[in-house]
């Protein structure tokens, strides 16, 4: 199965959820947000959000400064 990462194609296994996704990433722990199809996804949802073929995901964190 494919998703769509931030622009980049990106081979995924069936069942695959946005919380996999964040770990896969390395940015678990960080603040960030996500979308799918252009609909925000809450951090509450990850574990149960699983991608479908042809999803287009942007993930985004925040950078603080100053």
């Amino acid at each position: 199965m494919e998703i769509i990462v931030n622009g980049s194609q990106r081979e995924v296994p069936p069942g695959y959820t946005a919380q996999q996704l964040v770990e896969d990433l390395g940015l678990a722990g960080r603040r960030i947000a996500m979308e799918v199809n252009r609909e925000i996804v809450p951090r509450s949802d990850y574990p149960a959000r699983v991608f479908n073929d042809g999803d287009r995901v942007e993930v985004v964190h925040a950078i603080g400064g100053g």
